[in-house]
């Protein structure tokens, strides 16, 4: 029997619509702003394109761990997860404007700033363009080879007509996870640290990779929880499988708090002149008021709602919090990459809104489009071997 997959008239089509739509009219206005004021352009799209890009990366990571651990957890959300990850040469194609436009966010790509401070010369070595623009399509090709092969082989178990599938899924997850820890660490000092190239953090990559795979647990539970009343997904996503995947929600935002705290610590307990101005610039004007805001928004009230079982075994409440943490997600990351361009104070601009919904309305449209194109189940996952064989 065929399996379920997406109707034409579910509300998630509708959403990839729209999500088309004001893709479209997003990056319109990103390309009439940046005529204007092309710095903050590329401010603003950095913002957008890493917010949106922890979605399939951390979706591919949360595959690949699943892949190794099994688990009835992993069986609801894997498909939206591969649909997400498949959407990575998109989000190749959506890089090309933070390549070229390089100058306008980093220091060392600059060679006049790089010929009068020593130690943009120490570090041109591997900061610098060319190189720069090399590893980018390393990590992408990495990361879309990744993504492909796993969707693959889950199509190919679900078959259930090549025995290999489920050892080779399980090879692929132990070699993957190496290769998109490694690349993911690296992605994030090329693209977030290197902003700021006199500082550095050796806890930044984990955080990256942390925060990655929070976003995709927060972004997979509503799209599970819009399913919920179809079978067979409605008998696979019981109140058990949501309280698991709550539970996993609850680990990754405490993981994140204690990665922040860390990193905080470390650098307090070191007190070094080349660590602390990173955070003093976060700590002042009206920044303070983000990194305050951040605290409660990402960690205290998350904390407190998913430390409840009913919150977790209730798919409406759950996706609840999930969506309130995707805003916790953004303002995360604008806390990360904004103070170095605007010191004395947290201020927005219009070109945010547009590259946080352009970027933004073409993932999902794209996500969408792969998703109706899976079955929305892989029914003959090893993790549930009683649903062997059903549609």
């Amino acid at each position: 029997m065929t399996q379920l997959r997406l109707p034409d008239d579910h509300r998630l089509r509708r959403l990839g619509r729209a999500g088309l739509v004001v893709g479209v009219a997003g990056i319109a206005v990103l390309a009439v702003g940046g005529f204007f004021d092309p710095a903050q352009l590329m401010r603003s799209y950095l913002v957008g394109f890493v917010f949106w890009i922890g979605v399939p990366l951390g979706g591919l990571a949360v595959l690949l761990l699943h892949g190794l651990t099994g688990g009835a957890w992993g069986v609801p959300i894997r498909r939206p997860l591969e649909s997400a990850a498949l959407t990575l040469p998109l989000m190749a194609l959506l890089f090309l404007p933070v390549a070229l436009g390089a100058g306008q966010l980093y220091e060392w790509a600059h060679p006049e700033a790089v010929a009068r401070d020593p130690i943009l010369q120490h570090k041109a070595l591997y900061l610098n363009w060319p190189f720069f623009c090399v590893r980018a399509v390393v990590y992408f090709a990495s990361w879309i080879l990744v993504a492909r092969a796993v969707a693959h082989w889950s199509l190919v178990q679900d078959a259930g007509e090549d025995a290999r599938a489920d050892r080779r899924l399980h090879l692929l997850s132990r070699g993957g996870l190496v290769l998109l820890g490694l690349t993911m660490t690296f992605a994030s000092f090329d693209w977030m640290m290197s902003i700021e190239p006199h500082w550095y953090s050796t806890v930044y990559g984990i955080l990256f990779m942390g925060s990655c795979t929070l976003s995709a647990f927060a972004f997979a539970i509503p799209v599970v929880a819009s399913l919920r009343d179809r079978p067979p997904v409605a008998r696979l996503a019981g109140p058990e499988v949501f309280h698991d995947l709550g539970n996993l929600l609850l680990a990754f935002t405490m993981l994140w708090g204690y990665f922040q705290l860390s990193q905080f610590l470390i650098i307090w307990a070191g007190n070094l002149p080349e660590e602390v101005p990173w955070y003093l610039v976060r700590t002042r004007g009206g920044w303070r008021v983000v990194t305050v805001l951040l605290v409660f928004v990402h960690l205290a009230l998350p904390f407190a709602l998913l430390l409840s079982r009913n919150v977790k075994r209730r798919p409406a409440a759950l996706a609840a919090v999930a969506l309130w943490l995707v805003g916790g997600r953004l303002l995360d990351v604008f806390w990360l990459l904004r103070p170095p361009f605007a010191p004395p104070g947290a201020g927005f601009h219009l070109l945010d809104v547009a590259a946080l919904l352009g970027v933004g309305g073409l993932f999902l449209a794209a996500f969408v489009y792969r998703l109706g194109g899976r079955p929305l189940l892989p029914l003959r996952d090893s993790s549930l071997p009683v649903a062997e064989g059903e549609a």
